[in-house]
């Protein structure tokens, strides 16, 4: 029996280029310590992606640094360049790459965000992308001198309302509202740029469009809520959803929600975050992806996995020996953990852990590392094309947020070998589609743009 027709026949996979926090590298193995706060190489990086037709560069972020047990994180990369800053920087210096920041809209005034985040697209000729999160965390708000001020059922809901202003914010300065010659009888046309009014606030747009019109909205949560929002506002998701069945649901889930507002259902491009290793044959592959997981799953970074839950220090404690035999010192979250874990109770995390490596005979490490276990992309360039053609031919993603391996060469293999397979197969563009984020992603204008917004 002939194989099923893909449900997106001719349909071709976006690359991002994906800087999140945590112990992404091999750190050791770089040209120095200093080097991921060094421009030149985040300019080879960028130069990389954008040779490798990558759509976007998206960086996470943390409006706090991450902790353990009470002192700044030291087994990986801990601090990175303003975003917002760093991407002004890049916009100099490449020509079609996208550049999506991720902002948070509990910590950050809508009417500066907007500012700063629409001086970037402006300048970039409009390449750059918003990454909206919220959080109801009030270990981050004290790097702020106030809580979080949202409660977890509120933070959606306040979140719609800072992006209502900043969208309105970027609306009040339409396209044509300044004198297109210098003959003109006035710079602007009278009452041209308006005011945004919205409760006590009164504010007034800064800059005009850039030539996508405005940054591309992404959305990174996956809660009900979270996938509502993204129905209501986003045209790009980041998700954790790899495995081929469950990130065909969630795809098709969310393009189902798009449609109840009003919206096609392929006006969004949903990106999971991965890593992909090659070899020239796929035992050198796998080789090389265990080498990759051995020198980043450091003895260190296993224990402090484990001391987050117990809340002490575990150094005389085997990696490769039983998880501790007392339980944890507190019932209830510290802030010692810092933002990985706030959601975590310890003590039904200690009981379900031990109950897991009872039941499977793990160590400390064997369970750390099954926890953890990841969805890669592993194996010839061939045989990974053929993978992520199958997968967004299906419909299951539209692109990759691809974590580089190293700094600065960790797109290289990526670039230099998938690509011209991908590109074999018909799956991925042998050139740039306009010079916009918006068009590069094959979108739509802003949803805000299209019609009044929906209440959030």
């Amino acid at each position: 029996m002939a194989a099923p027709e893909p449900a997106r026949p001719h349909a071709h996979l976006h690359l991002a280029g994906f800087f999140g926090f945590g112990p992404a590298y091999v750190w050791s193995e770089a040209p120095g310590p200093h080097v991921y706060y060094d421009f030149a190489a985040w300019r080879r990086l960028a130069a990389t992606a954008e040779r490798g037709l990558f759509s976007t560069l998206f960086l996470g972020d943390s409006q706090r640094l991450r902790e353990h047990l009470g002192r700044v994180t030291d087994h990986s990369v801990t601090g990175r360049p303003d975003q917002l800053v760093l991407f002004a920087h890049l916009a100099a210096v490449t020509e079609r790459i996208g550049l999506v920041a991720t902002l948070n809209t509990t910590f950050t005034d809508p009417a500066d965000l907007a500012r700063r985040l629409s001086t970037v697209d402006l300048l970039s000729g409009g390449r750059a992308g918003w990454n909206v999160v919220t959080t109801d965390n009030d270990w981050t708000g004290e790097n702020f001198r106030r809580g979080a001020e949202v409660t977890h059922d509120d933070r959606y809901r306040h979140a719609a309302e800072h992006l209502g202003t900043v969208e309105a914010l970027w609306s009040g300065w339409p396209p044509g509202a300044v004198a297109d010659a210098t003959d003109a009888p006035a710079w602007s046309r009278p009452a041209a740029i308006t005011p945004v009014v919205r409760g006590a606030r009164r504010a007034r747009p800064a800059l005009p469009p850039s030539a996508q019109g405005r940054p591309v909205l992404f959305q990174a949560g996956e809660s009900p809520q979270g996938r509502e929002f993204a129905a209501r506002h986003a045209q790009g998701v980041f998700s954790r959803y790899l495995r081929f069945d469950e990130a065909l649901a969630f795809a098709d889930d969310l393009r189902a929600r798009l449609v109840r507002h009003g919206r096609p259902a392929d006006d969004i491009r949903i990106f999971p975050a991965t890593r992909v290793i090659l070899g020239d044959t796929d035992a050198e592959a796998r080789e090389k992806a265990a080498w990759f997981r051995d020198r980043t799953w450091s003895e260190r970074r296993i224990r402090s996995v484990v001391e987050a839950v117990w809340g002490h220090d575990l150094s005389d404690h085997d990696v490769d020996g039983p998880l501790p035999a007392s339980d944890p010192v507190a019932a209830t979250q510290t802030l010692t953990h810092g933002v990985v874990n706030t959601s975590d109770r310890p003590l039904r995390t200690a009981a379900a852990w031990r109950e897991l490596a009872a039941a499977r005979g793990f160590s400390m490490r064997d369970l750390v590392l099954h926890l953890n276990d990841a969805v890669e992309f592993v194996g010839t360039p061939s045989a990974v094309a053929d993978e992520l053609t199958r997968y967004v031919r299906a419909g299951a993603l539209d692109g990759l947020n691809l974590q580089p391996n190293a700094v600065p060469d960790g797109f290289d293999d990526v670039v230099d070998r998938l690509v011209p397979a991908l590109q074999d197969r018909g799956a991925y563009r042998t050139a740039y589609e306009g010079t916009t984020l918006r068009e590069n992603l094959g979108l739509l204008p802003a949803v805000a743009d299209r019609a009044p917004a929906v209440p959030g």
